[in-house]
């Protein structure tokens, strides 16, 4: 078996090796303990670093990470034909049906050229093709969990794993291609100003450093009373952020992607001065990280 299986350009060898390790006796012990459940949070992973390579511009990088996807295709499919439910190619298939049915302005008769015309054909084909999926789920369901049906008809496509923001700039495209909207973004920096006025009234009084809460007569009662306001307001502080970003056309995933490769970039660089004093974070101020701080964000402006 290992002198056969060789490197190759062919999806085919990728398929095969899968199936090798999933092979009962013969296969790998690792991955024949796997399920859809166990690989899914691989997925995710794997996606991700797909995009941080898109976005380091490395694109040695994004072939191995765009290999290291497919795989997780690959796993899935084959996880799939164990049970009978579907192959890789029954993938290939569906994905290449798809993406002929909903350009019919490239493979049919359809003259569509503006991009908008595009995205308006596109939801439509795919309010259609939602419909015609109900039949194919109730045929695979047997042996996999299916979510039961939605409340909201306008937001039931949009998946309950993606990460959380993302999924809140979808559901509000979503909803904003309805009709529900703010016009401009005034309004949503109003909201935003109102959400997190309400964020600082029930989180500042529980500051776990603050004084208030040395006052409270139950403490452990008070946190607990307080922990599901906090966390409720927070999450409406980043909807309303996130909703402006989808005004801005921006990705909020991306922008704080960004954000945290600038932290570790700059607290790099705290490290490295303070290492060059014979010194370490831990045994510096608070004063002396700050100042060090400005002087890695006053290089970066150079």
């Amino acid at each position: 078996m290992a002198d056969r299986m060789k490197p190759s350009r062919d999806i085919s060898r990728l398929i095969e090796i899968m199936a090798a390790l999933r092979t009962p006796v013969t296969g790998c012990p690792w991955d024949l303990e796997q399920t859809f459940e166990t690989i899914a949070p691989y997925t995710i992973e794997e996606a991700y670093e797909v995009a941080d390579a898109i976005e380091r511009r490395d694109l040695a990088d994004l072939k191995d990470e765009l290999g290291d996807l497919l795989l997780q295709v690959v796993y899935h499919a084959r996880l799939a034909e164990e049970q009978g439910a579907f192959a890789f190619g029954d993938v290939v298939e569906a994905v290449t049906k798809k993406m002929i049915r909903r350009h019919p302005h490239v493979f049919g008769d359809g003259a569509a050229r503006d991009p908008s015309a595009v995205r308006a054909t596109w939801e439509e084909l795919k309010a259609e093709e939602r419909a015609e999926k109900a039949a194919e789920r109730a045929r695979l369901s047997t042996g996999v969990a299916i979510e039961e049906p939605r409340a909201s008809a306008t937001l039931a496509d949009v998946p309950a794993t993606l990460p959380a923001l993302t999924r809140a700039i979808k559901l509000q495209s979503k909803a904003a291609k309805v009709g529900f909207d703010w016009p401009n973004l005034p309004p949503v920096f109003e909201k935003l100003k109102e959400e997190i006025q309400e964020f600082e009234e029930v989180a500042l009084p529980h500051d776990p450093r603050g004084e208030e809460l040395a006052k409270a007569a139950d403490v452990e009662t008070s946190k607990a009373n307080a922990s599901g306001a906090i966390k409720e307001e927070f999450g409406d502080m980043l909807f309303v952020m996130a909703n402006i970003a989808r005004h801005l056309d921006i990705d909020p995933e991306a922008a704080l992607r960004g954000a945290n490769q600038k932290f570790v970039r700059r607290f790099a660089h705290i490290e490295k001065a303070l290492g060059q004093r014979g010194t370490t974070p831990a045994q510096s101020t608070l004063e002396e990280m700050d100042a060090l701080w400005d002087e890695a964000k006053a290089r970066e402006k150079i």
